[in-house]
């Protein structure tokens, strides 16, 4: 009897493991056009960086930064580009 097959959540932000990496899924992102996707993958590449250090370096509460670039947050213009910022 095989065992069962344990699985779990895919996190993308666990696999940003070089530069060009990051660079590839935000360009994908903005490939797809899709605001909400855009905003999602910068919140990954935000939580794979260090999402505190991100949110204070755009000028951002955690948890407003955590919230605007969730998949279901509508951030401003403003705060996509400070978070862009925040990447270096």
């Amino acid at each position: 009897m095989a065992s069962p097959l344990e699985t779990r959540i895919w996190d993308p932000a666990e696999h940003h493991e070089t530069e060009a990496d990051t660079v590839a899924y935000i360009n994908a992102a903005f490939e797809e056009g899709d605001p909400p996707l855009i905003a999602a993958a910068l919140g990954d590449v935000a939580r794979a960086e260090g999402i505190a250090q991100i949110a204070r370096d755009a000028g951002l509460g955690r948890e407003s930064h955590y919230k605007a670039l969730s998949p279901d947050g509508n951030p401003e213009f403003a705060t996509i580009m400070r978070v862009i910022g925040a990447f270096g």
